[in-house]
């Protein structure tokens, strides 16, 4: 799925995060770390009143957890099937952007959006409408050596000096979006209802086509199935791994 406009807002966020102060880099919300680069208090205070639909999906994920990958794949099936165009931004409640929620409001359904969030920080109306909430994990080894180059190897947020250093905080929960192992455990405490779906990021990476294939399953949306081999296709073109080089490891949460 071609989505120059992506590309662009992610490059605009690196080269933002250049001219910010080490210091200011993070900040803290509701006892937890934040990238200033990308989030900021407003967004959040406007988005615990945003109202969701039912027709939408939201993608959950810790940083480095496979967001991205998935992301991608639910609005190009979207796109497929409903021939509606990707959003321009990185689709992340949590992440600011000039008249976000405006843009969303007006966005036609069914609307595709993500976060990082723990469960209790999710905008209340996603419960009331039951949207559909597809949760992927990845396992706490992979997922913390990840977020240890993500760290370093970007300059949206503070480098660590060692390994050593970085895992004491990752224990702690002192990185950003807070603790992986309080994220997990309030998600899984909420696996059997019926609008949260798992996934995981090991399974995702035996093959997105079976991943897309699962997905539409669990949704029971047969026209997502029916369009799956054309974006397994576009997924794996050389202009969607270009993409993929961009927003993947180093750059984006």
């Amino acid at each position: 799925m071609e989505n120059p406009k992506f590309i662009e807002e992610v490059e605009k966020v690196l080269e933002l995060s250049k001219n910010i102060p080490k210091e200011d880099l993070i900040f803290t919300y509701n006892e937890v770390l934040y990238p200033s680069v990308t989030c900021d208090v407003d967004t959040f205070k406007t988005m615990e009143t945003f109202e969701a639909r039912e027709e939408d999906l939201m993608l959950i994920a810790y940083p480095k957890c496979g967001s991205n990958w998935t992301i991608l794949l639910l609005l190009g099936m979207v796109q497929a099937a409903y021939k509606k165009e990707p959003p321009a931004g990185v689709p992340l409640i949590e992440f600011k952007s000039p008249n976000k929620f405006e843009k969303l409001r007006a966005d036609p359904s069914p609307r595709v959006m993500g976060t990082h969030l723990h469960y209790d920080h999710i905008p209340q109306s996603f419960f009331d409408k039951k949207v559909k909430m597809l949760v992927v994990f990845r396992n706490p080894k992979d997922t913390a050596v990840s977020l240890f180059h993500f760290y370093n190897n970007n300059p949206m947020l503070p480098n660590y000096n060692s390994w050593d250093d970085f895992f004491q905080d990752f224990m702690a929960g002192k990185v950003v979006w807070g603790s992986y192992f309080d994220h997990a455990i309030a998600w899984n405490k909420h696996l059997d209802e019926d609008t949260i779906m798992l996934m995981t990021f090991e399974d995702m990476k035996e093959g997105m086509l079976e991943t897309g294939k699962t997905i539409s399953q669990k949704l029971k949306a047969k026209k997502w199935m029916q369009n799956l081999k054309s974006v397994w296709q576009e997924q794996n073109s050389d202009k969607c791994l270009s993409i993929m080089s961009i927003v993947n490891y180093e750059n984006v949460v």
